[in-house]
């Protein structure tokens, strides 16, 4: 089964120019290289109202079987992309953050600062990536297979097709 995917990168200095958006291509190779479609990519600000748009939009609008998020899930005051996921995720996810974050344990201490969060809306699966592209292409590369297996299942039709999906690898 082919899937699409969107990468919305959440920054303030990307969305005004100031700095270039490193981890939102390299998102984009990485996840084609994995065999996802990439669709949709967009900059946007570290605002909640506008973070919950884009993501209503692409799994509501553009039906992206995958959108990953990548800044946001920090520390700062402004890093807010964890609340605006859980706002508009129906069903959560909680083990994609918790494999990245044990993953990233192994190459820093400073992961389990991560808020990330994962969730499900209508067929789409949100994941929160951090924004460093070194740390969201590792982050990914832990859950991309099991992301892969979960898409089938989430975009199966029939109780048959859930079947099928559920003995591959």
């Amino acid at each position: 089964m082919i899937h699409s995917a969107g990468i919305i990168t959440v920054s303030d200095r990307g969305y005004a120019g100031i700095r270039d958006d490193i981890s939102g291509p390299e998102l984009k190779a990485f996840i084609e290289k994995n065999g996802i479609s990439v669709n949709y990519m967009e900059i946007i600000p570290d605002e909640h109202p506008m973070i919950k748009e884009k993501l209503k939009y692409a799994a509501d609008e553009l039906g992206l079987s995958l959108i990953v998020t990548t800044g946001g899930t920090g520390f700062s005051q402004r890093d807010v992309t964890p609340e605006a996921t859980k706002a508009v995720i129906e069903r959560d996810v909680p083990g994609i953050p918790e494999a990245m974050r044990a993953k990233s344990m192994e190459i820093t201490p400073k992961a389990c600062l991560s808020r990330s969060a994962a969730g499900i809306r209508g067929n789409s699966l949100i994941v929160n990536l951090p924004g460093s592209p070194k740390a969201a292409i590792e982050n990914l590369s832990v859950v991309i297979e099991p992301i892969k297996h979960g898409l089938d299942l989430l975009r199966a039709t029939t109780p048959t097709d859930c079947a099928n999906t559920a003995n591959t690898k």
